[in-house]
């Protein structure tokens, strides 16, 4: 009886972290939406690693951007203003200190939709982006 009370107890305490470390996932991707939504730069280069690589196909192609070189992207817009992308995070999977999320992201009026995948990584018990691609999903491609 002892040992199914401890097994029990363990399992509860595995539950509780799962659920913890969901949440800090949640608080990086938050970040990044907040940042991204606000023009909030330092807010979005937070949730990534500084080496982090994001996959955008842009009007050129595909490429990669750095979080710095990303974050540019939203400097003309007045810091703290709301620019019309609303983010909501769809699903997060976590798997000991690495985790993948997938969140939608919409512009002003939903006139486009774009589908996020991070790759994220717990390390030094904070939880970063490392990577990030991007689709556009809406019918107005």
């Amino acid at each position: 009886m002892k040992q199914v009370l401890i097994a029990l107890i363990l399992i509860g305490s595995q539950v509780i972290n799962g659920q913890s470390e969901l949440q800090n996932v949640e608080k990086t991707l938050q970040n990044y939406i907040h940042g991204s939504s606000y023009n909030e730069l330092d807010q979005l280069k937070s949730a990534f690693t500084e080496n982090a690589t994001l996959y955008l196909t842009t009007k050129s192609g595909f490429q990669r951007y750095t979080p710095e070189e990303y974050a540019g992207f939203f400097k003309s817009k007045s810091k703290g203003e709301f620019n019309g992308r609303v983010g909501k995070v769809l699903s997060i999977d976590v798997v000991g200190d690495i985790a993948s999320a997938k969140v939608e992201i919409a512009g002003p009026d939903r006139k486009w939709v774009y589908i996020d995948l991070f790759l994220l990584k717990k390390q030094g018990g904070i939880w970063s982006i490392i990577s990030k691609t991007a689709t556009r999903v809406d019918e107005n491609k």
